[in-house]
C-alpha cells in the first residue's frame, strides 16, 4: 500500500501547524502568562517572549534541516537525533523527551483542573477531577489519532473564538496609564527573571508537537519545516500582542494574584472559560499523542531491551506506549503542582534542542556528502547558536537542574556507549571521526619529524588466518597502549583468479580482530610471489606520514626459505623499514599470556641498540608484562673494560628515562654468553645485521649458532627514527 493511501496520512495543517499552535496556545497562556507579565513588567515580557522564540526558531531550522535531509519515520526529535548523533545520545535524550512529554500531559491537565475547579460548585477534590481528565485524554489518543486531529480542528477554533474574546474586552478596557505602571519588572521575593522565563518557556515547547507525529505525516520533510515556522510566527505574535494588552488592562497585583486574569478582562469570560478548556485539553491530547511515539520508536530500535515490549503497535497506535505515557502523567499529577512541573519540563526540553542544534552543527562541519538537507536556512552557525543558547539558558535558569538534567543524559549516555548498541542506521559520527582524522592527517604531513614522536606502526605478517598467532601477540605487546598494527596477507597469484579469495580473506581478517578484541587492521594483497606482495603491503599501506615503520616476521627455519627472506631483508632495507624477526621455537600460542623471566636486550651500539630498547620497554608496559624487568647487557672481551661499559649502559638507561638493570658479561665467545646468561629470560632481543647475498646460504646457521636453544629472541635491525634520550 502507498504511503499516500493510509487514512492518518495528515496534511502540514492538520498534522504539523494544528497540534504546534495547540500546544503553544496552552495552559500558560490562559492560566500563568498574566502572572508572568505582572512579574516581569511589559518590557522584560517582551524580551522573555521573543527570547524563547529565539531559541525555538533556531532550534526549529536545526529541525527543518535534519527533516529534510533523510525520510523522517516515527519518534520526532529521538529519531531525527539518534540518526544523527547515534544511537547512544538518541537513546538518552528519547528517554528524557518522553519523560518530559509526558510529564507535559500533566502540567496541561492540572490547567485544566484549575479552570474548571473554579467554576464548579462544591469542592470536589481537584486530584479526582485531573486524573478523571487524565483518564479521558488517553481514551481519546486510544481511538486513533486520526479521530483525535479532527477534534483538535474544533479546539482550535474554541482557541481562536476566545481570543477574539480576549482581545475585544482588553481593547475597550486599555488604559495607557496602566502600561506605564506596568512597563518595569515588579518581582516578588522568591522570583526573578530567571524564574519567570523557566515558568513560561514550557508555553513554546510546543515546536515538536508536529514533529512528534512524523511518522503519520504524508510529507514529513514538506511538513515539518512549513508548519512549524507558520506556529512560531503565529503564536509569537499572538504572545505579543496578549502581553501588551495585558499590562494596558489590568494592575500589576491583579495580574499576579489573580490566575483568572485573562478571563476577566475579556468581553465574554465564559468564552475564555471555554479557550482555557480547549486549550488544555488539545495540549494534552497533543503530548499524549506524541510522547507515546518517542516510546514505540525508542522500542522498535531496541535501544533498551527492557522497553521492547513498547514497540508493538495495534491498528497503527503505540497503544502499550500510551498506557505508559498515562501513567507517568497521573504521577505527575498527584505528586506536583503546576509552577513545579513547567522549571522541569523546561529542563528536558532545552536538552533536547541543544542536542537537536549539536547534531545539524556537527552535520554542517563535517562536509559529509550525504548531509544535503533541502531545506536552506540553516547553518553550522545558527546551528551552534541554537545549541550554545540552550545551555546558556538552562544554567541561567538554574544551575543545579542544570547539571541534573546533563547529569541524567551523560548517564544514559555512558549505559549505552557500554552496551555496545548495534544499529544498521548511518550517524555522524565516523563523519566526525573522517573529517578530524582528514585535518590532522593534513596537519600532520606538514609538520616536522622528531624522534620524540617516534611511536611504532607494525606491520605483522601473520600469514592466512592468524597462521603465525605468535607474531599477533607479540605485535600486540608492542603497539596496543602507543601505536598500531597491521595485521598483513600476501595472497599468491594472478589477480583474476584470487580476487574473490581476497574479499573472504578480509572478512576473516576483520572477524577475527573484532573476536580477539585486537587493536589493529587487516590488510591483504594479491602478488605474484611473496616477497613482491610483502613490498606491495610495505610501500602502499599506510596515509602520508602514518605508514607501517617497522615490519614484524616469523624466522625461517629451513634453508630453502632463508634465500627468500634474506632477499627480502635487502629490499626492506631499502625501503628505510625497520624490520623485526620472531625467532620462536616453542609451540606457536595464540594467547596473550607473558611467560615468566626478564626481557634481555644485548646491546652492541646505538644502530640496533635504540629500537631494541624502546621495543622492551613498550612491551614491558603492556599489563601482560607487568612486573617482568628489564635487562640492558653487552658482552666484553676483557675485564678491565667493565667498569667503563657499565656506567654507560647506566648512564643509557638513566638518560632514556626507562627503568632496567644493567649487566656485563666477560667472555671472548659471544653466543655462548647469550645463550648461558639469558637461558631463564622471558623473551631476548638482538641486533640483526642485513647479510649480503653471498652470506645467504649460512645465515640460517649463524643465527642458530648465536641464540641456541633460546625459546623466544626478536631479532631487529633498525632503519633509524629513534632516539633513546628523545
Amino acid at each position: 500500500m502507498k504511503e499516500d493511501s493510509r487514512t492518518n496520512a495528515f496534511s502540514t495543517f492538520g498534522g504539523v501547524f494544528t497540534p504546534c499552535v495547540l500546544t503553544i496556545l496552552g495552559v500558560i497562556m490562559f492560566l500563568r502568562f498574566g502572572y508572568v507579565v505582572g512579574q516581569a513588567g511589559l518590557f522584560a515580557t517582551l524580551i522573555i517572549v521573543l527570547g524563547s522564540k529565539l531559541i525555538t526558531t533556531l532550534t526549529t531550522l536545526s529541525l527543518s534541516a535534519i527533516a529534510t535531509n533523510t525520510r523522517v519515520e516515527g519518534g520526532g526529535a529521538y529519531f531525527l537525533i539518534s540518526r544523527s548523533l547515534g544511537p547512544e545520545f538518541g537513546g538518552a535524550i528519547g528517554l528524557v523527551f518522553f519523560a518530559a512529554q509526558a510529564l507535559s500531559v500533566a502540567m496541561y491537565v492540572i490547567g485544566f483542573t484549575e479552570a474548571l475547579t473554579a467554576i464548579l460548585p462544591g469542592e470536589i477534590p481537584p486530584t479526582l477531577i485531573a486524573t478523571l481528565t487524565n483518564l479521558t485524554v488517553a481514551v481519546c489518543v486510544w481511538v486513533g489519532a486520526g479521530w483525535t486531529i479532527k477534534i483538535q480542528f474544533v479546539i482550535l477554533a474554541c482557541v481562536v473564538v476566545s481570543l477574539g474574546s480576549f482581545f475585544t474586552g482588553t481593547v475597550a478596557r486599555f488604559d495607557p496609564h496602566l502600561i506605564a505602571e506596568n512597563w518595569s519588572t515588579g518581582f516578588t521575593a522568591d522570583e526573578s527573571f530567571w524564574t519567570i522565563f523557566a515558568l513560561f518557556f514550557p508555553a513554546v515547547t510546543g515546536i515538536m508537537a508536529g514533529a512528534n507525529m512524523s511518522g503519520d505525516l504524508r510529507d514529513p520533510a514538506r511538513s515539518i519545516p512549513r508548519g512549524t515556522i507558520a506556529a512560531i510566527i503565529v503564536t509569537m505574535l499572538v504572545y505579543g500582542a496578549m502581553a501588551i494588552f495585558l499590562a494596558g488592562s489590568a494592575t500589576g497585583a491583579d495580574l499576579i494574584e489573580n490566575n483568572l486574569i485573562v478571563g476577566e478582562v475579556s468581553a465574554f469570560p465564559v468564552l475564555i472559560t471555554l479557550g482555557v478548556f480547549a486549550a488544555t485539553l488539545s495540549s494534552a491530547l497533543g503530548s499524549m499523542m506524541g510522547a507515546p511515539r518517542i516510546l514505540q520508536s525508542l522500542a522498535k530500535d531496541r535501544v533498551f531491551h527492557s522497553l521492547t515490549p513498547f514497540g508493538e503497535s495495534r491498528d497503527g497506535e503505540p497503544r502499550k506506549a500510551i498506557l505508559a505515557t498515562a501513567l507517568i502523567a497521573q504521577i505527575g499529577i498527584v505528586a506536583a503542582d503546576l509552577n513545579t512541573i513547567a522549571p522541569l519540563i523546561t529542563m528536558a526540553f532545552l536538552v533536547t534542542y541543544g542536542l537537536l542544534n549539536l547534531a545539524t552543527f556537527y552535520e554542517s562541519i563535517t562536509k559529509n556528502p550525504s548531509y544535503r538537507p533541502q531545506f536552506l536556512y540553516c547553518n553550522w552557525l545558527t546551528s551552534l547558536c541554537g545549541a550554545v543558547g540552550c545551555a546558556i539558558v538552562m544554567l541561567l535558569i538554574d544551575w543545579r537542574w542544570a547539571l541534573v538534567a546533563s547529569c541524567l543524559v551523560g548517564a544514559l549516555h555512558y549505559y549505552l556507549t557500554r552496551a555496545n548498541l548495534d544499529t544498521d542506521w548511518g550517524d555522524i559520527n565516523s563523519g566526525l571521526l573522517f573529517e578530524r582524522t582528514r585535518r590532522n592527517l593534513l596537519k600532520l604531513e606538514d609538520s616536522l619529524y622528531h624522534p620524540k614522536n617516534w611511536r611504532p606502526f607494525v606491520l605483522a605478517l601473520s600469514g592466512t588466518g592468524f597462521s603465525r598467532p605468535h607474531l599477533v601477540v607479540f605485535a600486540s605487546w608492542l603497539t596496543r597502549e602507543t601505536g598500531m598494527m597491521l595485521l598483513g596477507q600476501v595472497i599468491a597469484g594472478e589477480f583474476e583468479d584470487r580476487s574473490e579469495r581476497l574479499s573472504n580473506q578480509e572478512s576473516i581478517l576483520h572477524s577475527l580482530v573484532k573476536e580477539q578484541q585486537l587493536v589493529a587492521f587487516p590488510a591483504v594483497v594479491i602478488a605474484s610471489d611473496y616477497t613482491a606482495g610483502v613490498q606491495a603491503l610495505v610501500q602502499c599501506q599506510g596515509l602520508g606520514r602514518v605508514r607501517p615503520n617497522v615490519v614484524l616476521m616469523g624466522c625461517p627455519l629451513s634453508s630453502d626459505r632463508m634465500k627468500i627472506f634474506c632477499r627480502l631483508l635487502r629490499n626492506l632495507e631499502g625501503l628505510d623499514r625497520s624490520v623485526v624477526v620472531l625467532r620462536q621455537t616453542e609451540e606457536p600460542s595464540g594467547e596473550a599470556i607473558a611467560p615468566a623471566g626478564t626481557v634481555d636486550v644485548w646491546w652492541r651500539g646505538r644502530t640496533n641498540g635504540e629500537l631494541m630498547v624502546l621495543l622492551a620497554h613498550l612491551m614491558l608496559s603492556h599489563d601482560a608484562w607487568r612486573g617482568r624487568q628489564l635487562r640492558l647487557l653487552r658482552v666484553v672481551q676483557s675485564e678491565s673494560a667493565i667498569d667503563e661499559v657499565k656506567s654507560h649502559l647506566d648512564g643509557l638507561l638513566r638518560n632514556a628515562r626507562i627503568s632496567g638493570k644493567t649487566k656485563v658479561v666477560v667472555s671472548e665467545n659471544a653466543p655462548t654468553a647469550i645463550q648461558t646468561t639469558s637461558r631463564d629470560a622471558a623473551f631476548v632481543y638482538l641486533g640483526l645485521a642485513t647479510p649480503d647475498e653471498e652470506e645467504d646460504s649460512q645465515f640460517l646457521s649463524r643465527i642458530e649458532t648465536l641464540v641456541g636453544d633460546l625459546p623466544r629472541v626478536a631479532f631487529v635491525r633498525s632503519a633509524g627514527g629513534v632516539k633513546l634520550e628523545s
